[in-house]
């Protein structure tokens, strides 16, 4: 079914020269990361998070004309709409969508509370939705194709303990993500996931114990976590030209984690 395009306004999705990208969860970690790789490459980044304060504060340390801050919680229809109509008022255009906004609430299942789970899936699915439905549209409308991509998990490539909501949030995301490329393939908009493995982020800092960093690395191929730029690197290319002919993927950036199974460290040694 065409996704419906009536109320767009013409108008607007062509007041801007030069392309935008609307990231969510960009006042920090991977998004924030993902907003620097944008306008290093010549783009107008609106950056989207509930995190108001900090929001403005990296928006202004960038020290760029063509970052846009909008305080909006993903998981609010009035919000994301809100948030999508400023941006076709100023900047005026969107090429790019990257869903990064996303909470981890790690508990045993049995102690995960619906609360928990609401939550979890409030942002971490019911947002990528809600912000690919409002943006869509406006692609369609303007004609020129665009990208999405969402930043999906390992957790939800990969079941572990201690993640029953996050991961399930995230393997529903993933699962999203070939959905909205099946049906927006047809305009031109190609939709794409990420699944990151460990990464440097705040959170990781204070979670991930020594003991923990370990087992990860027992397990990868390439044993360290990963940079955020790293992570927006794959993001960039995912909306770039060079993946014109990718959509409906969800690519592993996890030094290889989701590819192995249990390392046996010992079976060099017994040749």
């Amino acid at each position: 079914m065409p996704i419906p395009i009536s109320t767009v306004g013409e108008d607007n999705v062509t007041q801007q020269d030069g392309n935008v990208a609307m990231i969510t969860g960009a006042a920090r970690g991977i998004g924030l990361a993902t907003a620097k790789r944008f306008l290093a490459e010549g783009w107008h980044v609106v950056m989207i998070d509930r995190l108001g304060d900090l929001l403005q504060k990296e928006a202004r340390a960038l020290g760029s004309n063509r970052a846009h801050p909008i305080v909006c919680d993903v998981s609010m229809p009035d919000q994301v709409a809100s948030a999508v109509a400023e941006t076709l008022d100023a900047p005026g255009r969107i090429d790019a969508l990257v869903n990064n906004a996303g909470i981890a609430e790690f508990a045993p299942l049995l102690e995960t509370s619906f609360e928990t789970w609401t939550e979890v899936m409030a942002t971490n699915l019911n947002g990528p939705f809600l912000m690919t439905q409002a943006v869509a549209p406006h692609m369609v409308a303007a004609g020129r194709g665009g990208a999405v991509v969402n930043v999906t998990s390992i957790s939800g490539i990969r079941a572990s303990t201690m993640r029953v909501a996050y991961g399930t949030s995230k393997a529903g995301l993933a699962h999203l993500t070939k959905q909205y490329a099946a049906e927006l393939g047809d305009y031109g908009i190609r939709v794409n996931g990420v699944a990151p493995g460990p990464v440097e982020t705040a959170m990781a800092a204070k979670v991930h114990t020594p003991e923990i960093r370990q087992s990860y690395y027992d397990h990868m191929p390439l044993p360290r976590h990963a940079a955020e730029s790293e992570i927006a690197s794959v993001i960039w290319f995912l909306c770039s030209p060079d993946s014109a002919f990718v959509t409906g993927q969800i690519i592993a950036a996890d030094g290889g984690f989701a590819a192995t199974g249990v390392g046996l460290p010992d079976l060099p040694a017994r040749g």
